[in-house]
């Protein structure tokens, strides 16, 4: 293409805008914000904050509507990042990244903070999400899929050893560890370490502070000392 023809062609924008999300996202950010900075009479009427849905974490977004919308916006978010902060086909997000759990996990939070940032009145935040989330999002990400999906989706190749882990023989070996554990905690331990009881029970005080079981059985004769030694 000639000079001539790039002046001619359809003007395209040197950047593209960050993703904005549906309205059912929106609103699910709107309720959070008002969590926090509403009033007493507002916060009260979102009932249960603790159940209000968060989009960096898309497990807590059951709504069928809202959890579609999440499902677009960080597809969007998914391609902005790979056309607007990728060269080299090293650092792009496949295309099959909903079959990987943890790229989910990380792309819902890397949206989120990138969204934060964009909202902010100053370009701190967004310095630090351009120094540090990124990158770090970037590296982790090369690091678990090395070279599996560069050009196809692989299946799971922990997934042999994910199977023996959920195994009849694996699983109850590890019980058997929370088991002896517990058993093995001071308040337990006592029971193993007590004698066999022989003839008349034996009375003893408990420390109500701090559960300790004293030496000297309840109603024992203190002991008196002569020159030939101690003596009931």
């Amino acid at each position: 293409m000639t000079t001539e023809q790039a002046r001619r062609a359809a003007p395209t924008p040197m950047v593209y805008a960050f993703p904005v999300p549906g309205k059912h996202v929106r609103l699910a950010y709107r309720e959070l914000h008002i969590a926090i900075n509403g009033t007493e009479e507002q916060k009260k009427a979102l009932g249960n904050h603790a159940l209000l849905p968060r989009p960096w974490e898309p497990a807590t977004c059951l709504d069928p509507e809202l959890r579609h919308q999440l499902w677009e916006w960080l597809e969007d978010v998914v391609i902005w990042l790979n056309r607007e902060y990728t060269w080299d086909v090293f650092g792009l997000i496949p295309s099959c990244w909903p079959l990987h759990p943890h790229l989910v996990h990380e792309i819902a939070v890397l949206a989120d903070q990138r969204r934060r940032a964009g909202l902010a009145m100053t370009s701190d935040a967004l310095e630090e999400w351009h120094r540090y989330c990124l990158p770090a999002f970037t590296d982790r990400m090369r690091n678990r899929l090395r070279s599996h999906c560069d050009d196809e989706h692989k299946s799971w190749p922990a997934r042999p050893r994910h199977n023996e882990h959920l195994g009849e023989a694996s699983t109850q070996r590890r019980e058997n560890a929370f088991a002896h554990d517990v058993d093995a905690l001071p308040v337990n331990r006592r029971a193993y370490d007590q004698p066999e009881p022989t003839g008349r029970p034996r009375l003893v005080e408990v420390d109500l502070d701090t559960g300790e079981i004293k030496e000297d059985p309840l109603g024992a004769q203190p002991r008196t000392r002569t020159e030939k030694g101690p003596r009931e």
